[in-house]
């Protein structure tokens, strides 16, 4: 990419735009991982307050922002390189988050974690698993003379949304059926992981 037409695209003064349905399209298919992580999220913490809803979705949006502009700009041999160490990386992370889940649902005796994933390191560690497609959609979108600000501010916000809309539905799971919504929250996870090195 000639570095000269770098800002106009950033800012979208040159536009080769997807339509606004291929990107809410994108932006869904992206948001799936949060959407999951969300859910097995809000089964184990149970009750929820305003700030934990806030921390993980604006920490997950902004990761989805963020990404695809990384990708963007990178371009293919670097993207290449961190997409295969990212995706391994998110697949140990999820498939550890996932089966501790179901473990605990299993042996509640065992349950020896009382971390919150909506602070600290367990959040940079959720934010970077879930976000690793949005580095190659941002390198996707530099291949098709795309700009980036528009797309990634949609990219954002679902995410943000969808992370939302998980941590309401796996709390309401939670409170229903105990035991067994965390076994399918962990089933989630671990389902992410594979899809994380496969896809």
């Amino acid at each position: 990419m000639d570095i000269a037409v770098l800002p106009a695209l950033l800012w979208g003064v040159v536009k080769i735009d997807f339509d606004l349905l291929h990107i809410v399209a994108l932006a869904f298919a992206l948001a799936f991982d949060a959407f999951g992580v969300a859910v097995a999220v809000g089964v184990q913490l149970g009750e929820l307050d305003r700030w934990s809803v806030f921390r993980l979705s604006f920490h997950f949006g902004f990761a989805q922002f963020g990404m695809p502009i990384v990708g963007w700009l990178a371009g293919g041999e670097v993207v290449g390189l961190i997409g295969s160490l990212a995706s391994w990386l998110a697949f140990v992370v999820l498939l550890a988050i996932g089966g501790r889940l179901i473990w605990e649902q299993i042996r509640p005796e065992k349950r020896k974690w009382k971390g919150d994933p909506t602070r600290g390191a367990s959040l940079l560690i959720l934010m970077f698993a879930t976000s690793v497609d949005a580095l190659a959609a941002g390198f996707t979108l530099a291949l098709v003379g795309s700009q980036i600000l528009m797309p990634t501010l949609v990219i954002g916000f679902v995410a943000a949304a969808m992370t939302i809309i998980g941590l309401i539905f796996g709390r309401t799971m939670g409170l229903k059926f105990n035991r067994i919504a965390g076994i399918i929250g962990g089933v989630i996870l671990i389902g992410l992981a594979v899809k994380a090195i496969l896809i």
